[in-house]
């Protein structure tokens, strides 16, 4: 008997807020796929540049638009998983696009069978402001994916990390930059199957955090680690870690 390719419906969340420089590249990757099974949400802080009116021009491509003063990013990354009503979320940061127009329809082309995985995962390629390939993630897609292997830190880039809409939880909003480590690990833990796509699913825009927001998310991304995987483990995987973020108080 011939069986019948799976056709999940995705969400794609991006959250937004003065983000008129990069938005329209993310809102035109995503109403660009070849695939159609796809709800679209914008989640906006209220901004105040043109980030609204660049929303407008695409508005009949936009299933769900919000904008609203909110507590923080994963806050309004909360408000998106609400509003979500597809098999898979994905959050897409404006300024980030898939990596090429087909790319949903080649990630459900490499799901065998008519189960739908758990949690479906890729690779990401590092562009700059133009679009212009720079170099791929410095930390790549393990082969198989487990909730352990976040030990090692982020392997898998959380825009290239589609759980199920049934295995997702409320971000933390006790973490203020590393709450998506947080909320990957607690998904893969509930998690049977992790399948790697093998492709790459993100155009990752290259902008770099503030030092101080680096330091801040390295000693919350131990804090992460500490509770999931035991201190002792941690400190052991990350002695570097732990003298650096001693020394650079």
């Amino acid at each position: 008997m011939h069986s019948v390719h799976p056709t999940p419906k995705f969400s794609i969340i991006t959250v937004t807020y003065n983000a008129e420089k990069v938005l329209e590249d993310t809102i035109l990757s995503v109403i660009s796929q070849t695939y159609h099974h796809v709800e679209y949400i914008i989640v906006d802080g209220g901004s105040e540049d043109k980030t609204l009116s660049i929303i407008d021009r695409y508005r009949s491509r936009i299933h769900t638009v919000v904008s609203e003063p909110d507590k923080g990013l994963y806050d309004a990354m909360n408000k998106g998983i609400s509003l979500a009503t597809g098999d898979y979320l994905c959050f897409l940061n404006a300024g980030d696009c898939f990596h090429e127009d087909n790319t949903l329809q080649q990630m459900v082309h490499t799901i065998i069978g008519n189960e739908l995985p758990d949690v479906l995962y890729g690779e990401t390629a590092i562009v700059d402001k133009n679009g212009h390939f720079l170099r791929m993630r410095r930390l790549s897609a393990p082969e198989t994916l487990t909730w352990k292997s976040f030990k090692q830190g982020m392997l898998v880039c959380h825009q290239a990390f589609f759980p199920r809409h049934t295995l997702v939880e409320p971000y933390d909003l006790q973490y203020r930059f590393s709450a998506d480590f947080d909320w990957c690990i607690r998904i893969m833990k509930k998690a049977h199957t992790l399948h790697n796509t093998h492709l790459t699913i993100i155009d990752y825009l290259d902008e770099g955090m503030t030092t101080r927001n680096r330091k801040a998310s390295l000693k919350e991304r131990f804090r992460i680690m500490a509770k999931h995987y035991g201190l002792i483990g941690t400190v052991a995987h990350h002695a570097w870690f732990v003298i650096r973020a001693v020394t650079h108080q």
